[in-house]
C-alpha cells in the first residue's frame, strides 16, 4: 500500500516562506504526476502544482506562479514544494496526491488515488 506524510506546514506571516516536503512508502513504481493540492473547508480541494515522474516537467495553477517551486528527490521519494512570498490567502490545509498513471491533466483531483493527511499552512497579514 502506497503511503505519503505531509510535514513542514506552518505559521508565517506575508512575504514569508515555507517548504513543505511528502514522503513516500510503499510501492512507488510507475509513471505519475505527484501534485500539491490545497483545500479548505467547505471547498474543493484546488490544484496548486504537480511535477510528471517521466521528465520532471511541472505545472502551476497561476496564483502560484513564480512563488512556488515544486521539486522531487526520487532517492528519497519526497516531493518538495518550496513557497516563497506567501499571502494570507495561501492559507489552507496541503495535501499531497499521485495520480498513476498520469491519464488526466494534473489538476484533475478526482483522478489521484493516493493522498497524505495534510499540512496547515496559516499565512498571517
Amino acid at each position: 500500500e502506497m503511503k505519503f506524510v505531509e510535514s513542514g506546514g506552518g505559521s508565517v506571516q506575508t512575504g514569508g516562506s515555507l517548504r513543505l516536503s511528502c514522503v513516500a512508502s510503499g510501492y512507488t513504481a510507475g509513471l505519475n504526476y505527484m501534485g500539491w493540492f490545497r483545500q479548505v473547508p467547505g471547498k474543493e480541494r484546488e490544484g496548486v502544482a504537480a511535477i510528471y515522474s517521466g521528465d520532471g516537467m511541472t505545472f502551476y495553477h497561476d496564483s502560484v506562479k513564480g512563488r512556488f517551486t515544486i521539486s522531487r528527490d526520487n532517492a528519497k521519494n519526497t516531493v518538495y514544494l518550496q513557497m516563497n512570498s506567501l499571502k494570507p490567502e495561501d492559507t489552507d490545509m496541503y495535501y499531497c496526491g499521485r495520480q498513476t498513471p498520469p491519464r488526466g491533466f494534473w489538476y484533475e483531483r478526482y483522478r489521484y488515488t493516493y493522498w497524505g493527511q495534510g499540512t496547515q499552512v496559516t499565512v498571517s497579514s
